[in-house]
């Protein structure tokens, strides 16, 4: 029988790791962009919408690795818009999932420019995914 809970697990760790990998770290400059862009990038969460692009890829027939690149994406672009939703002028939360906000701990310019910086990261990723043709790149 299926287990879903250990496959959202499983699916959860597999994505996190890979993200840790794939986005620039938090000591890379500009520092303080890196670690704005990765404290909300890993403020928890349930992954689903990078599991469920992975689990497209084995639906038909690949394996998940396949979809890695584009399902870091899918979370990068998710992070973007939870940065800028949680900001003052928006809905002005100061806690996302149980840890303060990116503008609680690094303030509302950065946070806007983390959450800035989150959108074409998700394309870069695009760009280098070995899944994608040249074409279906662009």
């Amino acid at each position: 029988m299926f287990d879903l809970q250990a496959y959202l697990a499983d699916g959860a760790r597999w994505i996190e790791s890979e993200l840790a990998r794939l986005v620039p770290p938090a000591d890379a400059r500009p520092a303080p962009l890196h670690a704005a862009m990765r404290h909300s990038l890993f403020a928890g969460g349930k992954r689903l919408r990078p599991i469920l692009c992975a689990a497209c890829a084995e639906a038909c027939g690949a394996a998940r690795a396949a979809a890695l690149f584009p399902a870091a994406a899918v979370e990068c672009l998710h992070t973007y818009t939870l940065i800028h939703d949680d900001l003052p002028c928006m809905d002005d939360d100061d806690l996302r999932r149980g840890v303060p906000t990116c503008h609680k701990v690094y303030g509302e310019t950065l946070a806007i420019l983390a959450g800035d910086a989150m959108q074409p990261e998700a394309f870069r990723l695009l760009t280098e995914a070995p899944c994608l043709s040249a074409e279906n790149r662009l």
